[in-house]
């Protein structure tokens, strides 16, 4: 399919986060394929995440086609840039028609991208994860590849402000290797292994962050294990059920 929004968009988000000066550091991108499908499988933690995962894959030259809520292609300014994207639209009431869109578009070398956990980790760990990644992965005969970002959740959240501007942001992108579920594998382990793995890489992005909260004030972007005053994962739940 022909791209002439995708590129330009790419362009722009480059720009504004060399002005910014947020230090993007992609390690890991080898495990990109540089061509044929694949499932991005990525953390979340932030609003902007979807714009760092794409940028994960673009040292392989890819360009990363996002399953995202319905609402958002039903907005006036962002439903256009989704559709010229070639990003795929999940109608949670018709959900299985996005998946076949999804598994058609890995057929058709395509990288999709998803974030299994459905909405962002405020305790920013990983939280429960969907089977989706792994079933459609199976399903096209692709490799789903874990990814983890750190950082982008001090830009803009869920619960807290945004910060936009907020210059020199480190932000880091950690891509794992790939696994390569098959259709007589069990879905539901193999889910349990991809967040493993997702969970691993999340805490090499914390442990490798070139930067520490300034104030108690600022340690609300660390997750409580590491000394932070982000809820705890059951302290999280209890906010998501109350959302």
């Amino acid at each position: 399919m022909a791209d002439f929004v995708y590129p330009p968009v790419l362009v722009a988000a480059r720009l504004m986060f060399r002005l910014l000066d947020n230090r993007l550091r992609v390690t890991g991108a080898e495990h990109v394929p540089a061509r044929g499908g694949a499932v991005l499988a990525c953390t979340h933690v932030s609003y902007l995440d979807f714009i760092y995962c794409g940028l994960g894959a673009r040292p392989a030259k890819r360009l990363v086609r996002f399953m995202a809520k319905q609402e958002i292609f039903s907005n006036s300014v962002a439903g256009p840039l989704m559709r010229g994207m070639h990003h795929i639209p999940v109608d949670r009431a018709a959900g299985q028609a996005s998946y076949d869109e999804a598994v058609a578009r890995l057929r058709a070398g395509e990288v999709v991208g998803v974030f299994p956990e459905a909405t962002i980790s405020q305790s920013f760990t990983v939280k429960d994860i969907k089977t989706g990644a792994v079933r459609m992965a199976a399903e096209a005969g692709v490799p789903v590849i874990p990814m983890a970002l750190w950082g982008t959740q001090r830009l803009w959240t869920k619960g807290r402000p945004r910060d936009l501007t907020r210059r020199h942001v480190p932000i880091s992108v950690v891509i794992g290797e790939p696994m390569r579920p098959g259709p007589e594998d069990s879905c539901e382990a193999l889910t349990t292994d991809l967040r493993a793995r997702m969970s691993e890489l999340l805490e090499k992005a914390q442990a490798e962050y070139p930067e520490a909260p300034e104030s108690d004030a600022e340690r609300w972007w660390l997750p409580a294990h590491l000394g932070g005053s982000a809820p705890t994962p059951e302290e999280a739940a209890e906010l998501d059920r109350r959302s």
